[in-house]
């Protein structure tokens, strides 16, 4: 379906670093939640901490690091300048640590850290908007990587005007600022993003073929229709836009589920394996946030509601359809990196060979019960609760990243 080529591909040792720090982030993550309590406010600057800890520490910096392959495989051609990632790597990993510092000790850390930030994420997508340029493929992941990166600087801008406010240097409303940023990185850069990649790495993954990508299209669409809406509606203050932008999220959730049931339903590979069982988990949770997504905006319900909704969404879904996707991605990159000139020449293992399946279940199952008993915690208001799934997540973290690890250094049994 797609071509991958070394004469494009970048280095496998620009790209580990960037899967090595997302997992450290992970763990740092599930050991900071254990210090949380279930009552809260989202407007908290520890809160704030935790969320960029586990947003941009994690999600962002895996994502990074499987774009730096993805992209050329996509676009099926070469980064426009693949060595601006080294570039990218530092920036990001300082620019994260200083966020997070700043929102938990010293908000006068917060600009330099968002600064860092903001440079990090502009050059990543003036790469890819350079690469897509020599690109002459126009699918409708091209157009998903595009509009995505366009979205990402828009909120990453909103965020660093956020942090210059809270470090004294400007007077932003950050209420109303801070959804335009949510909007634009979570919808329409992530989750964009996996509307884009998920007809590439699901369909390759899960052997799927011959279904239709309209759904998905109209997803895009309506998607971008209403980032641009809630934008809009949070910068003028008019509440009509943002619930106007709300629905249109949802519609266009509602259409992603139908392609992803397409892809499904075409599958080829019926294994029950641990990329496939987090999948089931991870889109599982995603359904459970848009149910409760839905409830809220209908009927009004508490704010319990949507908080409980973002925390299958933001948590429970991102975490288990990124760390699934570690077992399938690096043991490919490595393979790929290291085992496939040898094809036809020696013997070279097949990819499931190439993850520690104990310990990938046990992260797994460690995951499960580790999510279910802190969103026990946060709807019942128990502490208790809360942190015994923060426990299991710890554990689960150090499976992954001795996983991660074990991964990046496979070796044959010849040496290579």
């Amino acid at each position: 379906m797609f071509q991958v080529s070394k004469d494009f591909a970048p280095p496998f040792n620009l790209i580990a670093p960037f899967f090595i720090a997302g997992v450290v982030f992970y763990l740092l993550s599930m050991i900071a939640l254990l210090f949380y309590e279930p009552t809260f406010s989202y407007l908290e600057m520890k809160i704030a901490g935790w969320v960029h800890l586990f947003l941009v520490g994690y999600v962002m910096m895996i994502i990074f690091g499987a774009m730096a392959q993805l992209v050329p495989v996509v676009l099926e051609t070469g980064h426009f300048s693949v060595d601006w990632y080294y570039i990218i790597f530092p920036l990001l990993l300082i620019g994260v640590i200083g966020l997070i510092l700043g929102f938990w000790f010293n908000p006068i850390l917060l600009s330099f850290g968002g600064a860092l930030v903001l440079v990090a994420m502009m050059i990543f997508a003036t790469d890819t908007f350079l690469t897509i340029k020599k690109s002459e493929l126009r699918s409708v992941t091209v157009k998903a990587v595009k509009v995505s990166n366009i979205f990402l600087l828009i909120g990453i801008i909103f965020g660093f005007l956020m942090a210059l406010t809270l470090s004294g240097f400007m007077g932003v409303d950050v209420a109303q600022i801070l959804k335009a940023h949510l909007f634009a990185v979570v919808g329409g850069y992530v989750l964009v993003s996996i509307y884009g990649i998920s007809l590439v790495l699901l369909p390759m993954f899960g052997l799927a073929h011959g279904f239709k990508e309209r759904a998905v299209s109209w997803a895009l669409d309506v998607m971008i229709a209403s980032i641009v809406v809630v934008i809009v509606g949070a910068l003028l203050d008019i509440a009509i836009f943002e619930h106007i932008g709300y629905v249109l999220s949802f519609v266009s959730v509602g259409l992603y589920f139908y392609q992803i049931y397409l892809i499904y339903k075409t599958r080829v590979r019926k294994e029950f394996e641990i990329w496939y069982a987090s999948m089931l988990f991870g889109y599982g949770s995603f359904l459970v946030a848009f149910v409760l997504g839905v409830l809220y905006l209908l009927s009004g319900l508490t704010y319990l509601n949507l908080l409980y909704s973002a925390f299958w969404f933001l948590f429970v879904f991102f975490l288990f359809l990124i760390n699934g996707h570690l077992y399938k991605i690096i043991p490919f990159l490595v393979w790929f990196h290291r085992f496939s000139e040898l094809v036809g020449k020696q013997k070279v293992p097949m990819l499931h060979e190439m993850y520690p399946k104990k310990a990938a279940w046990m992260q797994y199952l460690f995951s499960v019960v580790g999510a279910l008993l802190v969103g026990v915690g946060l709807l019942f208001k128990s502490a208790l609760m809360m942190k015994s799934g923060a426990s299991f997540l710890v554990v689960a973290a150090l499976f992954l990243v001795a996983s991660v690890k074990w991964m990046l250094g496979y070796r044959s049994e010849n040496g290579y």
